[in-house]
């Protein structure tokens, strides 16, 4: 057992630790949640929207992979003494070994999706003579003797892969369906007739197509993936699947830490200044104001070249690649979160502002209640519900400017796998001949969804939780 512990080295990066001390925090929310009735009813209405509900399913599985690939290891090099184990300079995570050889099976250059050739002809030698044509691709494609073998064995991993992902959802239905009537004390006849009317207090319907279409896209893409490179192959010949996925943990990070940056500074500041008033409101609508006069990419780009010249000056700190664009990724998550906090900021001082007047707070004050109780106990509960709106809004738009700015040059590290990074180098690619599109559509749609399913689910926090949006359907 300790040899095979040996045989890896665990590696904590500061955006990993950021990431599970957020699970943390999450836990411990809901626990507290969980046990206060007030603070459960408005997410039990969050849970009876379809919309809502079927948005956080999808976000879960962006969730559970980011998660997968923020648990990171280093393997122990082959001919290493067992007393003194040397480990490789590749960092790796939990997700990269349970996709296995989607991240090994690197081809020469350029392929397209489900192809078994190159994207570009080359001269290869045929009985002596230098022919141009397009080479085999290595490994897509490559348990196939002819072309003509392609489209047949494509359509029958697709549907062994929807067959088996239909079979899995029906039988998480029926287990399912089973523990409910059995919760209810009712039939699974009767059960099933309720959730066939909508009549059930949660929205089974979506939640029962949500979980079978997600299972059958995963067994879709578990039997073509095998077998093709399904979304082509990059520049360097590396699987964009691969990268598609390995990029959904740099946008979580990104949408994620960034708002613990915002949070203290918008709250902290927002209310002090609507409550207090007199000069330190002055003194905060100063500092917000002189920070919004100053355009974002320019103190982003300034924060980035610091960092670079810090990794480059000590070097003994950053050993590894991954320990040098984790850095740079913290590093932008800072400073996009000391930048974006004023909106959230003006939105909390002008409800501060309202609520310092009403009776119960005037009275407070009268009775000589410390302001810092008067705050924690009247205050803030009453903008909370704007704090947790702003949180899931903003949260689709700082995935968006990660993008914006990787595609500017001043974003994450070009080493690090994001889909800004993937649309900043599609630009050569949609001006050659032919046309290098799948890289830019793997990454618009893998973007697209994540940020849908985060704005359809803030519509429905924002519905549950604005007391003007209470009788919104």
């Amino acid at each position: 057992m300790n040899s095979a512990w040996s045989s890896f080295d665990f590696v904590l990066l500061w955006t990993d630790a950021l990431i599970f001390a957020l699970v943390a925090g999450v836990l411990v929310l809901v626990f507290f949640i969980r046990r206060q009735e007030h603070l459960r009813a408005p997410w039990r209405a969050v849970a009876q929207r379809p919309m809502a509900i079927g948005a956080a399913l999808v976000l879960s599985v962006f969730v559970v992979i980011g998660l997968l690939d923020s648990l990171h290891y280093r393997e122990k090099m082959p001919d290493s003494p067992a007393d003194a184990p040397h480990y490789s300079v590749d960092v790796l995570s939990v997700f990269d070994a349970l996709v296995g050889d989607l991240r090994t099976q690197q081809e020469k250059t350029y392929s397209e999706p489900m192809a078994m050739q190159l994207y570009a002809k080359e001269f290869v030698q045929r009985d002596g003579v230098a022919v141009r044509e397009y080479p085999r691709l290595k490994f897509g494609g490559s348990h196939l003797r002819h072309a003509s073998e392609r489209e047949p064995d494509i359509t029958r991993r697709s549907l062994i892969g929807l067959a088996q992902g239909l079979a899995v959802s029906l039988l998480l239905f029926g287990l399912l369906a089973a523990w409910q009537a059995r919760r209810a004390q009712n039939s699974f006849g009767e059960w099933f007739m309720l959730w066939g009317e909508g009549r059930l207090d949660w929205p089974g319907r979506t939640v029962a197509v949500i979980v079978m279409l997600l299972l059958m896209m995963g067994g879709l893409l578990i039997h073509l993936a095998a077998a093709y490179h399904v979304f082509g192959t990059d520049k360097v010949g590396q699987d964009v699947l691969y990268i598609s996925l390995k990029s959904i943990r740099t946008g979580l990070v990104i949408g994620t830490l960034t708002t613990l940056v915002t949070l203290p500074l918008a709250i902290g500041l927002g209310i002090a200044a609507g409550y207090f008033r007199g000069w330190i409101d002055d003194v905060i609508q100063y500092v917000y104001t002189v920070l919004n006069s100053i355009p974002g990419v320019l103190l982003i780009a300034a924060a980035v070249l610091i960092v670079q010249v810090y990794v480059e000056s000590n070097p003994d700190l950053f050993d590894t690649a991954a320990r040098r664009a984790d850095i740079r990724l913290l590093a932008l998550c800072l400073i996009m979160g000391v930048t974006s906090w004023t909106g959230l900021a003006r939105l909390l001082r002008g409800e501060s502002l309202k609520l310092r007047t009403l009776d119960y707070v005037e009275a407070a004050r009268a009775f000589g209640v410390s302001h810092s109780r008067i705050i924690s106990r009247h205050i803030f509960p009453n903008v909370f519900h704007l704090v947790l709106i702003a949180i899931v809004l903003d949260f689709s738009g700082l995935v968006l400017a990660e993008a914006v700015l990787s595609y500017v040059g001043v974003g994450v590290d070009p080493s690090m796998h994001s889909w800004g990074n993937m649309i900043n180098g599609s630009r050569l690619e949609l001006a050659r001949e032919p046309v290098v599109w799948w890289q830019l559509g793997a990454a618009f749609t893998f973007m697209f969804t994540l940020v849908l399913a985060a704005n359809l689910f803030a519509d429905g926090v924002r519905d549950a939780f604005d007391p003007r949006q209470g009788g919104r359907r």
